[in-house]
């Protein structure tokens, strides 16, 4: 898969601590990575994006990001209140698609959920992934309401005729409830996809050192890791 799109169910999700173990997985295994991320919200034109914390935590890869806006808002909103031009899903597809020339793996995080607007157009990057032809991998949360949005995502991405890949737990609690216990059985069935990782929370904080050691232990071998969905769901059946 020379391109990898990482879309969540919603936001604060763990979509940037997925996209960094995917990308450190990969570059550990000898592999080029390029890390897109088409619309960049909430940070001022000096500060660290998500791409930056990708690099940081992955080590060395190649970033991209097509626009930046101010505001924390979709970026089609911020976009609209910054009077700046918005990044459209033809754009995304031909900027993947050049990095995907130069690189093993290109990965394209989004921002927000599957159908967050890029334009006014109501461009998403559902929109990107048909143009690229891409697998999209989606990252949820672990916990109660995450079966629904889950669920919601795999359909339309069906719906749309994109291939869904998987599921990735982007934030695994220390003290898992029983909820977030009983989802590790109920995300595949919902979602009818397999679950392909789980992050633990606090990921971010780790060291890159010790990020780049963990990351294979967080993902599934379809990924590149070694992370197996029925020892970790057995180990925390309720």
């Amino acid at each position: 898969m020379p391109v990898l799109v990482i879309t969540g169910t919603g936001t604060e999700v763990g979509k940037t601590v997925t996209t960094a173990a995917v990308a450190a997985v990969a570059v550990a295994s000898g592999q080029s990575v390029a890390v897109l991320k088409p619309a960049q919200t909430g940070i001022g034109p000096d500060e660290r994006g998500d791409a930056d914390e990708v690099a940081r935590l992955a080590g060395t890869v190649t970033t991209l990001e097509l626009a930046r806006y101010p505001e924390p808002l979709a970026p089609t909103t911020a976009a609209r209140r910054a009077a700046l031009a918005p990044v459209r899903p033809q754009e995304v597809a031909e900027a993947a698609a050049k990095l995907a020339t130069e690189h093993d793996l290109v990965l394209v995080e989004g921002a927000g959920g599957l159908l967050v607007r890029f334009d006014d157009d109501g461009g998403t990057l559902a929109d990107a992934a048909r143009l690229l032809d891409a697998p999209v991998l989606v990252v949820a949360s672990a916990g109660l309401g995450t079966l629904n949005t889950t669920e919601l995502t795999a359909h339309e991405l069906r719906r749309r005729g994109l291939d869904f890949v998987g599921i990735v737990i982007g934030s695994w609690p220390n003290d898992a409830d029983l909820a977030s216990r009983c989802n590790l059985a109920d995300l595949p069935t919902v979602a009818d996809g397999p679950l392909l990782g789980a992050v633990p929370a606090g990921a971010g904080a780790c060291t890159p050192a010790d990020f780049r050691a963990g990351a294979q232990t967080w993902l599934a071998p379809l990924l590149g890791g070694t992370w197996d969905a029925s020892a970790f769901a057995s180990a925390y059946a309720p």
